[in-house]
């Protein structure tokens, strides 16, 4: 993938690394074919995480934020 091509998103990342994972299990692949398929399956494979670790990180921002937004108990002035 290139600087300026956009990451594909996790649900056709997912969907990729399911169908190279099928391919492998086959069993009936040239070694080639077969290392070539092992290698984009380890980058899907990281895309993916990198992925789901974005979002919890985004879902722990958002949680900490809601947070903030409860009411607070007024300060009396010292």
């Amino acid at each position: 993938m290139s600087e300026h091509e956009k990451p594909q998103s996790f649900e056709a990342s997912l969907t990729e690394l399911e169908a190279v994972v099928k391919e492998l299990e086959s069993g009936d692949l040239p070694l080639e074919r077969a290392l070539s398929l092992f290698e984009k399956g380890t980058q899907l494979s990281a895309a993916c995480r990198k992925q789901l670790e974005e979002a919890e990180t985004r879902v722990e921002q958002l949680m900490r934020r809601g947070d903030k937004l409860l009411p607070e108990p007024m300060k009396a002035d010292s």
